[in-house]
C-alpha cells in the first residue's frame, strides 16, 4: 500500500470514515491522536483497527528523554480514535538516570497492509539502545523489541533496565501479588504485566524479562551488567482494550505463556434483581487482586489460567458479595451467578472548629470498612468541598466504617476518627469538631508545600482536587509545579482567589539530569528552553526570565537530581552555582541532601532548605506531610514568602513547628572571642514532642535535650567555641522531624567589637 492509500487509511480511523479493512498504517507529520503530543513534520504515527501510536520522532518526550519514543497511544473504537491516554511507553536503559544524548536514526522497516515495524536507535552516552516497534493488522498489541548494546570501554554495572507505561489520566492495577509497592523485586509476581486503566480504556504493558518494578509497576526493570562490547535484548508487548475490561488481558497474558485456560462466566444483579452500573467481577489469587472483568447488562465471562481463584462481585456504589472459593481446569465451563448485590447509602458530613465553630476543610479516608477494589467504582480517599467549606457527600456501600478526618492533622490538630453505618438508601448526617492545638499564623509563621503535581503527564490530580486537599492539610498557600508545564496556572489562581489563599506559581522544569522548581514565576509563563537538550545554565536562565525569585534543586540525588548526575559528569553544562535552595521531598531518603547542605553552610555558602511531598495523586498520597515553613511579619504574599525562604527564614517540617525567639534561621549571630550565648526557641508538637538536637558545623550534634508534652521553652547554649552556624532538628513522638535553616555565628575580637560599636 502507498502512502497516500496509508493517508486515507489513516484519515478514515481518525474521522469515523469506515475502513473496508483492518489494514495497518503509518503516516508522518502531527499526529491525529486527539491530545497527541507528537506534532513535528517527522513524527510517526502507526494505526490499525484496534489502536493508533505516536512516536515522537522530532517533538520533544517529556522528561528530557531523548526524542524517538512513543508518547501517543489510543485505542480505535468503531472506526474512531480514542484519546491519547499516556506521557510515555518506552524503554528506559538505567532507571530514571540521566540519558546523555547526540544523535538517533529512524527507519521504517515494513510498511505494508499487514504490518508496520519502526526501529529506532538512539544512543544512551556510549551504549546502542535500538528499538523495534512492530504492529500487525488486527492486533490489539504492539510488539516492543530492544537491544541495548554496551559499546563503550567500561562495563555497565547493576543497571536497571525495562519499559515502563506512564498513563496521564486513569488508574494503575499494579502486577498482581506486588500490589502498589513502588519499589521491590519480583519474586512475589503472580503476573508478569502491569495495566493503566478507567472505565473506558486499559493499557497493559507485558514485560516476561522482568525481575523487579519501581512506580507500582509502571517500570519494569531488569538488573544487569553489560561488559563493553555486550548486549541484551528486551522483549515486551503494549496491548489496548477499548473498555475497562481486564478480561483481554489476561487472554493474551495465558496465551503468550502458553497457558491452558477455562472459562468463568454468568451475571450479576442487585437487590432489585436489576443489573447495576458498572458492575464487575474481581478475581483473586493467592489471596492477591489478580484481574476484573465487566458484566455488561449483567452478564460476564473471562478466560483463566487453570489454577485456584476467589471471585465475588462488586459494582459503583454496591457492597461486595461474599467471595466464592474455585478451581479452574483447563477447558472447564464454571458458571457462578451473583444476586443480590446492596446499592450505596450517603454519609453527610459537615467538620467545624471547635469552639468558634467556624468550617474547616478535611481529607477524609476510609480506615476500615468497604474499600473500591477498582478505582473507577469510586475513592477511599475524599475532600470537604471547595465551597461551601466543610461539607462533604459520601456515596458509599452499605456497611460498618471507620473514617480518619484530617483538618491540618499532625500540625495544627489532632487526626480525628468517625465510626458510622451506612444502610443501602439511607442518608446519615454527621457532624465533627477538630481542636485547633496550634497556631503559626499569629507569629507570623506559614506554611507551603514546594512541590506538587496537578493533572498534567502522569499527575492524575484536577486543579481544584488539588487545592482542596492543600487546604485540607492546612497550608496558608496554595502552590503547583506540574512538569515543563504552566497551562493550569489560570485555573489555580482563581479557585484559590475564591478562598482568599495566595497561589504560588511555578513549574518543574524536567531534564533527565535534574529537576528544579523556580518559584514564584509569572503567571502562565512559558518556558523557552528546551529540557532534554539545553545545558543546565540556559535553563536556569530562562527561569530568572520567568521572574522567579528562587529556584531549588529538587530531590538532588535521586536518579533524575542534578547533584548525582553531576558527580557521573552527565548534565549538560555541568556545574553552576545559580541555584537557591536545596529541596527534602517526602518521596526520597534525605539524609545526603542535608548533609550536602551541612557542606555548604561550612563553606559559608548561603543555600537553604525547601521542602515538598512532589504529589501526583492526592487521593493516594498525602499533601503537605511534608512542608516548608516560612516567617513573613507583613502581608503574605506568593514573593514575600518566597524571599524569608531564600533568605533562610524557615524550617522544613513533618509535624513539629519552631519559634525562634532571639535568632531567627538565616540570620548572622555576632559574638565577640569566648561569649556564650543561650539560644531561645519554643516548639510545639500536636503528637507531642520527643527531643531537640543543636546540631553545627559537619552536622554534629553539639547538644541534645529530651522532651515531653506538645510544648516546650528550649535554651540552647552557643558555647565560647562555637562558630560558623548552628541549627536545630526536632522530633515528636510520631518520628516526625523538624529541620531548620542555619542561624549564622560570627565571632569577633573583643577590641573589633568595641570599635564597631563606636562607630
Amino acid at each position: 500500500m502507498n502512502q497516500r492509500v496509508h493517508r486515507l487509511v489513516l484519515a478514515g480511523l481518525l474521522t469515523g470514515i469506515p475502513v473496508a479493512q483492518a489494514d495497518v498504517s503509518i503516516t508522518r507529520g502531527a499526529t491525529d491522536i486527539p491530545d497527541g503530543e507528537a506534532l513535528a513534520e517527522e513524527d510517526l504515527t502507526v494505526a490499525n483497527d484496534r489502536l493508533a501510536f505516536a512516536i515522537a520522532v522530532e517533538s520533544r518526550p517529556p522528561w528530557g528523554v531523548p526524542r524517538g519514543t512513543l508518547v501517543d497511544l489510543a485505542a480505535v473504537k468503531e472506526g474512531e480514535v480514542d484519546l491519547d491516554r499516556i506521557a510515555f511507553a518506552d524503554f528506559i536503559p538505567n532507571n530514571w538516570s540521566s540519558w546523555p544524548n547526540d544523535g538517533k536514526e529512524v527507519e521504517v522497516v515494513e510498511d505494508s497492509p499487514e504490518r508496520a515495524v519502526v526501529r529506532i536507535r538512539r544512543n544512551w552516552a556510549d551504549a546502542w539502545v535500538t528499538t523495534t516497534y512492530t504492529l500487525e493488522a488486527g492486533s490489539d498489541r504492539i510488539h516492543l523489541e530492544t537491544e541495548l548494546e554496551n559499546a563503550g570501554d567500561e562495563s555497565l554495572d547493576a543497571i536497571r533496565s525495562g519499559f515502563t507505561l506512564w498513563p496521564d489520566t486513569g488508574y494503575l492495577f499494579g502486577i498482581p501479588g506486588l500490589g502498589d509497592a513502588k519499589e521491590t523485586t519480583a519474586e512475589d509476581a503472580l503476573s508478569d504485566r502491569m495495566v493503566a486503566y478507567d472505565r473506558d480504556w486499559v493499557f497493559a504493558l507485558h514485560a516476561p524479562y522482568f525481575d523487579r518494578v519501581n512506580y507500582e509497576g509502571q517500570d519494569m526493570y531488569r538488573e544487569h551488567d553489560l561488559a563493553p562490547g555486550e548486549s541484551r535484548t528486551f522483549e515486551g508487548w503494549l496491548q489496548v482494550v477499548p473498555d475497562g475490561d481486564l478480561a483481554p488481558v489476561v487472554a493474551a497474558e495465558a496465551e503468550r505463556r502458553g497457558e491452558d485456560t477455562g472459562r468463568l462466566s454468568g451475571s450479576l444483579s442487585n437487590d432489585r434483581g436489576e443489573a447495576p452500573p458498572d458492575g464487575l467481577v474481581m478475581i483473586e489469587k493467592e489471596g492477591h487482586p489478580y484481574a476484573w472483568t465487566l458484566a455488561e447488562k449483567g452478564e460476564f465471562a473471562i478466560e483463566l489460567p487453570a489454577g485456584e481463584y476467589d471471585a465475588y462481585a462488586t459494582a459503583l456504589g454496591h457492597a461486595n458479595s461474599e467471595p466464592v472459593s474455585l478451581e479452574v481446569g483447563a477447558d472447564d465451563e464454571r458458571t457462578l451467578d451473583f444476586d443480590g448485590l446492596q446499592g450505596p447509602g450517603t454519609l453527610s458530613l459537615e467538620v467545624r472548629e471547635a469552639g468558634s465553630g467556624e468550617p474547616r476543610d478535611a481529607r477524609l479516608a476510609i480506615l476500615e470498612g468497604q474499600q473500591p477494589p477498582v478505582e473507577f467504582l469510586g475513592k477511599q480517599t475524599f475532600f470537604t468541598e471547595l465551597e461551601p467549606v466543610g461539607r462533604a457527600e459520601l456515596a458509599l456501600a452499605p456497611g460498618d466504617y471507620r473514617l480518619s478526618v484530617d483538618a491540618g492533622a499532625g500540625f495544627t490538630a489532632e487526626q480525628q476518627e468517625l465510626e458510622v453505618s451506612l444502610a443501602s438508601g439511607e442518608t446519615v448526617e454527621e457532624n465533627l469538631e477538630i481542636e485547633r492545638l496550634a497556631e503559626p499564623n499569629d507569629e507570623a509563621w506559614y506554611g507551603g508545600d514546594l512541590h506538587h503535581h496537578a493533572n498534567i503527564l502522569e499527575g492524575t490530580t484536577p486543579p481544584e482536587m488539588v487545592v482542596r486537599a492543600q487546604l485540607a492539610t492546612d497550608l496558608d498557600l496554595t502552590f503547583i509545579s506540574d512538569h515543563d508545564s504552566t497551562v493550569n496556572h489560570a485555573e489555580f489562581q482563581a479557585l484559590s482567589e475564591r478562598r482568599g489563599v495566595p497561589f504560588i506559581p511555578s513549574v518543574e522544569v524536567s531534564p533527565s539530569w535534574g529537576h528544579i522548581n523556580p518559584f514564584p514565576i509569572d503567571l502562565g509563563g512559558e518556558l523557552e528552553v528546551d529540557p532534554g537538550t539545553d545545558s543546565v545554565q540556559e535553563i536556569l536562565a530562562d527561569a530568572r526570565r520567568l521572574n522567579a525569585e528562587v529556584i531549588p534543586l529538587n530531590h538532588p540525588f535521586n536518579d533524575y537530581g542534578y547533584l548525582r548526575n553531576l558527580a557521573g559528569d552527565s548534565v549538560p553544562g555541568g556545574f553552576t552555582a545559580g541555584f537557591d535552595l536545596l529541596e527534602l521531598n517526602a518521596e526520597v531518603d534525605n539524609a545526603p541532601t542535608r548533609a550536602t547542605a551541612h557542606n555548604l553552610w561550612d563553606q559559608g555558602t548561603r543555600i537553604y532548605f525547601t521542602a515538598g511531598t512532589d504529589t501526583h495523586d492526592a487521593w493516594n498520597d498525602l499533601t503537605g506531610r511534608i512542608r516548608m515553613m516560612a516567617r513573613v511579619p507583613g502581608e503574605l504574599t506568593p514573593r514575600a514568602f518566597a524571599r524569608a525562604i531564600k533568605d533562610g527564614h524557615g524550617y522544613a517540617t513533618q509535624g513539629p513547628l519552631l519559634y525562634p525567639r532571639n535568632g531567627l534561621f538565616g540570620d548572622t549571630l555576632r559574638l565577640t572571642e569566648g561569649e556564650t550565648f543561650d539560644w531561645k526557641l519554643d516548639a510545639e508538637a500536636v503528637d507531642g514532642l520527643a527531643e531537640a538536637r543543636l546540631i553545627g558545623p559537619g552536622g554534629e550534634v553539639l547538644e541534645s535535650v529530651e522532651l515531653d508534652g506538645r510544648q516546650a521553652e528550649l535554651t540552647l547554649t552557643l558555647g565560647e567555641e562555637t562558630e560558623g552556624w548552628v541549627a536545630v532538628e526536632v522530633d515528636d513522638r510520631d518520628g516526625d522531624t523538624a529541620w531548620s535553616n542555619p542561624l549564622w555565628v560570627e565571632r569577633e575580637t573583643p577590641d573589633a567589637y568595641t570599635a564597631a560599636i563606636g562607630d
